[in-house]
């Protein structure tokens, strides 16, 4: 399978730090990896209603939560680019990984047997000096593709508050020049290491 990256923008701002950072890592992909970018405040998704018990599920057919729908399902990779806030994911990123929990129950879809051995990645963009401080976002991305199946190619950190401060990061965007081509384990959950 030729190897497709969707780019999932979860900032509030355009051009932001993270998706700045995100871009530069994404110019030292291969010219034949396809890329889509997504930006979650130009495709904003409705709050995640939580229909798991009911049998009313069905497969959105049109408007922005089929379009990432149809996006995640062709990515052979995901690349969650969000801005560290209040030290997790944005909210409109968290709001993206809750209709993961919908999808994964809609009839026919096969959610996560279609994500199962496909990789995520994560990207942010952080204020702090310490990089300790993005763990919970971490976590959040890990937990979440352990539990899909997936393959975690960890999370690129740059740091940055102003716009364009990640451009000064110059460590960040040494890392940047190989982030995705770096292997990818399968991810396990932290109760499963060692």
């Amino acid at each position: 399978m030729t190897r497709r990256f969707l780019f999932v923008l979860g900032s509030a701002r355009p051009d932001g730090n993270t998706e700045l950072l995100a871009r530069r890592a994404a110019e030292q992909l291969p010219q034949n990896v396809e890329q889509q970018w997504i930006d979650l405040a130009a495709h904003p998704l409705p709050d995640f209603e939580d229909l798991r018990h009911d049998s009313d599920h069905t497969r959105p057919t049109e408007g922005d939560v089929a379009t990432l729908l149809d996006a995640t399902l062709a990515a052979t990779d995901i690349v969650i680019a969000s801005p560290l806030y209040w030290y997790s994911v944005s909210d409109r990123t968290k709001r993206y990984l809750d209709h993961w929990s919908g999808w994964l129950r809609t009839p026919g879809l096969d959610f996560k047997a279609t994500l199962e051995g496909r990789t995520l990645w994560g990207v942010t963009a952080l204020a702090h000096e310490e990089p300790e401080v993005a763990a919970p976002l971490v976590g959040t991305l890990n937990n979440s593709a352990a539990y899909m199946g997936m393959r975690f190619g960890g999370v690129l950190l740059g740091n940055g508050s102003k716009p364009g401060d990640v451009l000064k990061d110059t460590e960040a965007l040494a890392r940047a020049k190989t982030f995705f081509a770096q292997e990818a384990p399968l991810a396990r959950f932290p109760y499963e290491a060692g």
